[in-house]
């Protein structure tokens, strides 16, 4: 089975060429494969099919020719990974399967079609606007850390630290204790800190993440946008650009009136082949 790595500041996936949507994907053959020891080892997997050929792009078809089919690490979906997005693209710009047409590529995601504008080395992905849609906290080591509920086409809770605790002393090797009621389906959890104003910045955050489906991870670009969204509400502004530095690199966040741009490197590191039959059951 061929294969591509590739990452966006360090938000790691394993991309698989599927045009026809002839691989049998499972949840555990998606979790042998990110498996760090045993597998290639990625925060989840990124399967590259035609969208008129898998059921849940088949809508989208008219809108972009290929659907990003995302799966978590642990063999779960996610409708939607804006880091992935990145990469997604630069994997179709390289392989030859997309040719930059116009000013922005269209994707087929389980959160809609996403455009992205290819700027050298920087790929930006436009997605929804995020929206703010509750308060609510997370509980992490015995603290209780009150945040905001932003949906960006997956779930978040935003969470800014209080004065004197570090953003690098929290253990996120466990996921933080949320509401179910709130957040059924699991949620992506981002812990920020303020730092140094950043020219052409209304904000710059530091920012650590605990993903549903993949533990901490040294970045995740929809959780940047629901971070950029609520400092651009903690500093009075609807529209604007913030900077996010994550663990993995730095990523831009410009929130407009109606969606929200995701900018940063995107990167291949590596193709070859894996035998199925040789990962862990």
């Amino acid at each position: 089975m061929e294969f591509t790595k590739g990452h966006g500041t360090g938000n790691d996936f394993v991309i698989l060429p599927d045009p026809d949507n002839a691989l049998d994907l499972t949840p555990r053959l998606v979790a042998a494969l990110c498996d760090r020891r045993r597998g290639i080892g990625g925060d989840g997997v990124l399967r590259v099919v035609r969208a008129a050929k898998h059921p849940e792009g088949t809508a989208l078809a008219g809108e972009a020719e290929w659907f990003m089919d995302y799966w978590n690490a642990d063999g779960s979906f996610a409708e939607m990974c804006g880091n992935g997005a990145r990469v997604f693209v630069r994997y179709l710009l390289a392989t030859g399967l997309a040719a930059p047409a116009g000013e922005t590529l269209p994707v087929a995601t389980r959160a809609g079609v996403v455009r992205a504008l290819v700027e050298g080395e920087t790929i930006a992905v436009e997605m929804r606007r995020p929206r703010m849609y509750a308060t609510a906290a997370a509980t992490l080591g015995g603290l209780t850390i009150p945040g905001t509920a932003v949906d960006v086409g997956n779930p978040h809770l935003v969470c800014a630290l209080p004065a004197g605790l570090e953003l690098a002393a929290l253990d996120l090797t466990r996921a933080p204790d949320v509401d179910p009621a709130i957040f059924p389906a699991g949620v992506n959890v981002e812990f920020t800190a303020p730092a140094d104003p950043v020219e052409g910045s209304a904000g710059h955050v530091l920012m650590r993440v605990h993903e549903r489906g993949s533990a901490e991870t040294l970045s995740c670009g929809t959780g940047a946008c629901a971070v950029g969204a609520v400092a651009l509400r903690d500093a009075g502004q609807d529209t604007g650009t913030v900077t996010v530095d994550v663990p993995g690199g730095r990523l831009k966040v410009t929130v407009t009136d109606d969606s929200c741009w995701l900018s940063g490197p995107a990167v291949l590191v590596a193709t070859g082949t894996v035998n199925p039959t040789a990962l862990p059951a």
